[in-house]
């Protein structure tokens, strides 16, 4: 009796602390697997900005999760335009949730939803399948997860954001929000923090100690509001170009015809939320943050693949009776195409850009607008340079 009463109190003393104990990698959980998740380690093409944005997934928290999917486009879209010593950005960005009680206890109610990823329609369908329920809200453990798990760059030339929101106690759970903040900070990640609600309880509830000790902002919102998207006289044009770009595309290999699949859902997706998200979407796709090399034959050609046209026989059936020159011709033919219609997207972006700023009016209170203009402050500090 008394050795079972003894393992019954290891047991649970494993389950409350397990998120804090470093098993040997043998043991280790492989979430990655368990989610789908793209796996592999950090590898530099260029000035990176990586970005982790953790959202509350408990009850009252609908209204930050959708302004998070209508607005995620803009980010990417602003970030797009950056550049640093004449060489374009490269972004990546990570999902988590927490709060949520459906979530293990042992995890903290946390759940990574996406690593730091290029990969903007996985991104796009973790965000869509995103639901609230009611739990505890851990800031402190998700912050250390986010900024020990994840695959951060190392160069001095890059920028790592941690962008957490959501509207309890920033104090909560076994994990102090101060050692993991400082645990962040050395490195060199910049934490910034959103309440959702007023700004002045947001301080007394932490939210402002946390951004300061990250070196980060801030900020508070009304996430009930409803983010307003302005119509402009190009938005039918880039949306009729976004049906010509999606024919450019042509899967390969074992994930091409389900990633083909994946694009439309996403793009449905967005245009069922509204035409602006949907816009901006298609604007995101015409950018150079949209990669598509693992599974499109024409974006990997476009990258040099020498073998494409042998490997789109192998793997797709609709090229089998064709000679790998066939192939090879089609797939550049493609890639014309598809740089023509890009040029035309973007030409038309900046257009809309410039109207939109001539008929908006002047607000930051949603969460893409006040992180859209945080993120360029930051960048801006650390020799990021926009294109107009």
């Amino acid at each position: 009796m008394k050795k079972t009463t003894i393992l019954l109190s290891v047991i649970l003393m494993t389950q409350l602390f397990a998120s804090d104990l470093k098993l040997p990698p043998i043991l280790e959980p492989d979430i990655r697997t368990k989610n789908s998740l793209p796996t592999g380690k950090f590898v530099r093409t260029g000035p990176t900005i990586q970005i982790a944005i953790l959202l509350d997934s408990s009850n009252s928290m609908d209204g930050l999760i959708n302004q998070t999917k209508e607005q995620i486009w803009n980010i990417v879209n602003e970030v797009s335009r950056a550049n640093k010593n004449n060489k374009d950005v490269t972004m990546q960005v990570a999902l988590y949730e927490f709060g949520k009680k459906s979530l293990p206890i042992h995890t903290g109610y946390i759940q990574m939803l996406s690593p730091l990823t290029n990969d903007l329609d996985f991104l796009s369908e973790k965000l869509f399948g995103l639901k609230t329920r009611g739990g505890l809200e851990y800031a402190g453990q998700v912050i250390d997860k986010a900024s020990q798990n994840l695959y951060w760059s190392t160069h001095k030339d890059d920028l790592k954001i941690i962008i957490i929101a959501g509207n309890e106690g920033f104090d909560q759970g076994h994990v102090k929000y101060q050692t993991a903040i400082a645990k962040a900070h050395r490195k060199g990640i910049i934490v910034n923090t959103i309440f959702c609600g007023d700004y002045h309880n947001g301080i007394n509830l932490h939210w402002q100690d946390g951004a300061k000790r990250g070196g980060g902002k801030y900020m508070n919102i009304d996430s009930d509001a409803k983010v307003v998207h302005i119509p402009t006289p190009h938005d039918d044009r880039i949306i009729i170009l976004n049906q010509q770009l999606n024919h450019t595309y042509i899967g390969y290999g074992r994930e091409g015809v389900r990633k083909k699949q994946r694009q439309l859902a996403e793009d449905q997706k967005n245009r069922n939320l509204s035409v602006g998200s949907y816009v901006n979407r298609t604007v995101s796709k015409a950018s150079k943050q949209y990669k598509t090399e693992s599974w499109d034959a024409v974006s990997s050609y476009e990258q040099g693949n020498q073998v494409i046209a042998k490997e789109l026989k192998k793997s797709n059936s609709a090229f089998g009776d064709k000679s790998e020159e066939e192939i090879t011709q089609i797939v550049a033919q493609k890639s014309k195409e598809r740089q023509k219609i890009k040029n035309e997207i973007q030409a038309l972006e900046k257009k809309r850009r410039e109207y939109i700023a001539k008929n908006a009016p002047k607000k930051d209170k949603t969460f893409g607008e006040k992180i859209i203009k945080e993120i360029k402050v930051q960048m801006q500090s650390n020799g990021f340079r926009f294109k107009e």
